[in-house]
């Protein structure tokens, strides 16, 4: 790596912030700030004396003795998943993190599992099916932090058409509120099943056909997706802003995440064969793969239909470590029980995310929707995330995973302390940045 030593300051937040994310060294972060604390106090310089400073090969003063081990874990892991691809055809891509390393980014397969063509690479977008959730949950969580929204306000504050009393914006999200599932709604009642289903239709249907809630709001858990097909309508209806505008300027563009957008399907034309610009889900069958094809309820938004890929969210959870997006007191509601904890529930859930009981200081979700297959983990304990996305309906469960996630055969050294989060590019803000201990 070469640094001119110009705007030195910048330097040294840039080299900070994204050893975290693309593995660059934190010796770099020691050598810019200890050459800037050397210099001058004069922050203004003429383009002849920027032009005479040296010129610093970093790879020359230093060696990375980690390196061999982070070539290690990466190697192992590798490992575990081309076996995993062997046996169970695995087909997707993973990135792995620890202690603020990106030890392996990496594909494995083919796009179209029909021809076998086309390999997917790392930065390809899949469809997240339910790891959706964890993205709606953190807009809600802004819209808090804004002061627009109240968790334990009754949601007909936001939506006064709707007919159910005493749900609110917590219930919602931690999947107390007792509401029965819009796609049974919607498969019984929509007439056309080549028009797009909105969140607006959905909300419209609750009104007319009024079904029968589970339970009483708060009376119980039921995992449903229409809780944050909800939160995205609340999101619409507070903001002023369409939920795929809202998430893209007001979460995805302001961390990085330019990969990232939820589906806007089309209102004024019919439900198109398959989903575009994307890695396309497939069936596993007996016979040949078969294409998973675009359908009318995928034009409900908040419960799925973000896309996105491994780096991009593996930027998210950078973000939710440095409070990049909310305040850490509105952040760590995320990962509190929203249940009470009843023997028949293995895993709490919080906002967006599920807490693990077998594995203390966990924290997941998984997707499944229509063709494709999404893991994001992490321990929290010993800083490992782990990121998987797939395009097939079936394949390996958590539990490979889960042994790669907690697995302590090799250890990694942290990174660096106290790193300062500040805006990096014009495109880029961090509203809550500070001094983070690591």
């Amino acid at each position: 790596m070469i640094l001119r030593l110009q705007n030195y300051k910048k330097y040294a937040i840039f080299a900070g912030i994204f050893c975290k994310i693309m593995k660059t060294r934190y010796l770099v972060v020691f050598l810019v700030l200890f050459l800037a604390s050397c210099t001058s106090k004069k922050d203004n310089f003429t383009a002849k004396e920027v032009e005479s400073w040296p010129v610093v090969n970093v790879d020359s003063v230093f060696k990375d003795l980690d390196k061999p081990i982070l070539e290690k874990k990466a190697a192992q892991i590798d490992k575990t998943l081309q076996n995993l691809k062997k046996k169970t055809n695995f087909n997707g891509t993973v990135l792995f993190a620890e202690k603020g390393r990106i030890i392996l980014e990496k594909s494995y397969g083919v796009k179209d599992l029909r021809s076998r063509k086309g390999e997917i690479d790392v930065k390809d977008v899949f469809q997240l099916s339910s790891v959706s959730k964890m993205f709606t949950a953190e807009a809600i969580m802004i819209l808090k932090t804004r002061g627009l929204v109240d968790y334990d306000e009754d949601i007909r504050t936001y939506i006064p058409e709707f007919p159910y009393e005493g749900i609110t914006v917590r219930m919602l999200l931690t999947h107390r509120s007792g509401l029965s599932r819009y796609e049974t709604l919607a498969d019984n009642n929509w007439p056309d099943k080549k028009v797009p289903f909105t969140n607006e239709d959905m909300i419209q249907y609750y009104v007319k056909y009024k079904p029968n809630p589970y339970f009483k709001p708060n009376n119980g858990f039921h995992y449903c997706n229409v809780n944050y097909a909800m939160l995205a309508s609340i999101v619409e209806r507070v903001s002023g802003k369409s939920f795929v505008d809202f998430m893209r300027e007001d979460v995805f563009d302001a961390i990085g995440m330019k990969s990232s957008y939820i589906y806007d399907m089309p209102t004024d034309t019919l439900v198109s064969t398959y989903l575009p610009n994307c890695v396309q889900g497939y069936y596993l069958g007996r016979r040949r793969p078969r294409q998973a094809q675009n359908e009318y309820l995928n034009g409900v938004k908040g419960d799925k239909i973000m896309f996105s890929n491994v780096e991009d969210m593996y930027r998210f959870k950078v973000a939710l470590d440095y409070g990049l997006l909310v305040p850490d007191s509105i952040q760590e509601e995320a990962f509190k029980p929203g249940s009470p904890k009843f023997s028949k529930r293995k895993d709490n859930y919080g906002f967006g995310w599920r807490i693990s009981r077998k594995h203390p200081d966990c924290y997941y979700h998984y997707g499944w929707w229509k063709g494709y297959r999404s893991f994001f983990m992490f321990d929290k304990a010993n800083d490992r995330t782990i990121i998987v996305l797939t395009n097939t309906d079936k394949g390996p469960n958590s539990d490979v995973f889960w042994k790669l996630l907690k697995d302590n055969t090799i250890a990694i050294a942290p990174t660096s302390v106290n790193i300062p989060v500040v805006e990096l590019e014009n495109d880029i803000r961090y509203p809550y940045s500070s001094y983070r201990l690591r």
